[in-house]
C-alpha cells in the first residue's frame, strides 16, 4: 500500500490521478489533497478517499470546506499561502504528486525533497525555474524526483537499465497543437481556436502553451535537468498522432521509442506504481486504426516560443525562471482577451531582453526575478 499526497487535486492530473488510486484500492492510500479554492469537489473527494490532510490556498474556500464537511468526517485543514507547505510538512510517509500549475509548485516539491518523500512531478515549472537546486536537493535527502509529463515518463522507460553515457540524444516528440496546419494568420486566433487541442485533453494553461510549443520549450528544459543532457543532444520532433511519447537514441544508432495512446493515467500510473507495472484496464492501442505515424520538424518560425525556450535554457541561471513567469502573465492576458495570440511570444520575449542573468541564483533570487518578470509582463501588456 503505497500512501500518496495529490497537490492539485482538483485540476487535470488531480482528478486522473483519483481515478487511478480509484482503480486500485488495495495499492494506493490517498492520506492528502490540495487545491486552489474549488472546495465543492474537494468536498466530493473528501467523501470519497478520506484524506488525512487537506489545504485548499484561499481561506475562504477553506472556511466553505470545513462548513459543508460532517464534523465526523472532517480531516485536519490548513489554507493560506502557507497551507501547501504546512500540509507537505505534516507528511512523514509516503509520495507527493505534485500536479499544481506554475511556480505555485516549487516550494512545496522543495519542502517534500527536504523530508526525503518520493515526488511524482507534474508541475514542469519546479525544473524550469529551479532544476539545479532542485536536483541537488534531492539527491543530498536521497528522494526520488518521478516523472509524470507523458514525454518524461517515455524517456525515463527507455532509459531503464541504460547508462547515460550510451545516449546519443534524447527525442522529445510534440503533436504540434491546433495550429500546426493552419490557419496563416496566428494573430487572428481565438481563444476557444487555441484551446481546441487535437489529442489531449489539459487544463487552460498548459494547452494554450501547447498551442504556441512554449510546453514543449519547457519540456525540453525540464529533461535537461531529469536525465543530465546538454541542449544540443535534446531534439523536438512534431509527430502529429501521439502515440509516440518520446524516444532515446543511442551511440550505436539504436533508437528506444515508448508508446501508448494519449491518455495522461498512463504515465501517472507508472510513477505511482514504480518500479512495478500494474495491470489495468486502460485503452490500449488499435494499430490497425492507427495506420500511420509521421514526424516533421517543428516550425520554429510559426512558433518562435521554442526557440526562446531552448535560449531561455542555455542562458540559464534566472533566466528560465522569467520566461517562465513572463509566459503565465501571457498566456493569461490572451485567455483574458488582453493581447493576441501572437502577443504572447512578443511579451516573454520583451521581457527577457530586458533580463540581467544572475548565473547561480538562489531560491530568493529565482523567485525574485520571477516576480521582476511578472511585473514588467504586465507593463508590456498595459502599453
Amino acid at each position: 500500500m503505497k500512501n500518496i499526497v495529490i497537490l492539485g487535486s482538483t485540476g487535470s492530473i488531480g482528478r486522473q490521478a483519483l481515478d487511478v488510486a480509484r482503480r486500485y484500492p488495495d495499492k494506493i492510500r490517498v492520506i492528502g489533497l490540495a487545491a486552489g479554492s474549488n472546495w465543492s469537489l474537494m468536498v466530493e473527494q473528501i467523501g470519497e478517499f478520506k484524506p488525512r490532510v487537506v489545504a485548499l490556498a484561499r481561506e475562504e474556500a477553506a472556511r466553505e470546506l470545513a462548513r459543508h464537511l460532517p464534523p465526523g468526517e472532517r480531516p485536519e485543514i490548513f489554507c493560506g499561502s502557507g497551507g501547501l507547505l504546512a500540509l507537505v510538512n505534516s507528511i512523514d510517509d509516503g509520495m507527493v504528486l505534485n500536479a499544481l500549475t506554475g511556480t505555485a509548485g516549487l516550494r512545496p516539491t522543495m519542502a517534500a525533497l527536504e523530508k526525503g518523500l518520493d515526488v511524482a512531478l507534474a508541475n514542469k515549472e519546479t525544473l524550469v525555474a529551479a532544476g539545479e537546486l532542485v536536483m541537488k536537493l534531492a539527491r543530498n535527502r536521497g528522494a526520488r524526483i518521478l516523472p509524470v509529463d507523458s514525454e518524461h515518463s517515455a524517456i525515463w522507460q527507455c532509459l531503464a537499465g541504460q547508462s547515460l553515457k550510451k545516449v546519443e540524444k534524447i527525442i522529445l516528440t510534440a503533436s504540434g497543437g491546433p495550429f500546426r496546419i493552419g490557419p496563416p494568420d496566428l494573430s487572428r486566433v481565438t481563444v476557444s481556436e487555441a484551446l481546441a487541442h487535437p489529442n489531449w485533453k489539459m487544463g487552460k494553461k498548459i494547452t494554450i502553451d501547447s498551442a504556441t510549443l512554449m510546453n514543449k520549450g519547457l519540456e525540453v528544459m525540464e529533461a535537461h535537468w531529469l536525465f543530465d543532457m546538454d541542449y544540443d543532444r535534446i531534439e523536438v520532433v512534431i509527430h502529429p498522432q501521439s502515440i509516440i511519447h518520446s524516444m532515446v537514441e543511442f551511440v550505436d544508432g539504436s533508437v528506444i521509442a515508448q508508446m501508448g495512446l494519449p491518455d495522461m493515467r498512463l504515465p501517472i500510473q507508472y510513477a505511482l506504481s514504480y518500479p512495478d507495472r500494474w495491470p489495468g484496464e486502460l485503452p490500449r492501442v488499435n494499430w490497425f486504426a492507427v495506420g500511420e505515424l509521421t514526424f516533421e520538424p517543428p516550425d520554429t518560425g510559426r512558433f518562435p516560443c521554442l526557440t526562446l525556450a531552448y535560449s531561455a535554457g542555455r542562458a540559464g541561471g534566472t533566466m528560465p525562471a522569467v520566461l517562465n513567469a513572463a509566459n503565465e502573465v501571457a498566456v493569461e492576458a490572451f485567455l483574458s482577451g488582453e493581447i493576441p495570440f501572437t502577443g504572447i511570444y512578443r511579451v516573454v520575449a520583451g521581457v527577457m531582453d530586458e533580463h540581467t542573468v544572475i548565473s547561480r541564483p538562489t531560491l530568493e533570487e529565482i523567485l525574485a526575478a520571477d516576480q521582476w518578470a511578472r511585473r514588467v509582463a504586465r507593463e508590456k501588456i498595459r502599453r
